[in-house]
């Protein structure tokens, strides 16, 4: 079921950031926390795959403005 906002006509903007091996754990939380709290990026979906590389999927909301004029 879509929400309010999704049924209206909204949309989103993706960003897929992969993320090699000698990355830990903690840098990358801290990278994919900046993106959220600065770029207002959420995670949308990630993988682990086998050999340690990490795919991550940010979504964030499309917002059209109309003017007023």
């Amino acid at each position: 079921m879509r929400d309010g906002w999704a049924a209206q006509g909204g949309h989103y903007e993706y960003r897929v950031i992969t993320l090699e091996p000698p990355i830990g754990r903690g840098d990358a939380r801290r990278l994919l926390t900046d993106e959220a709290e600065y770029g207002r990026w959420e995670l949308a979906r990630a993988l682990l795959y086998p050999g340690g590389r990490r795919k991550v999927w940010l979504r964030r909301k499309i917002i059209r403005v109309t003017s007023t004029l």
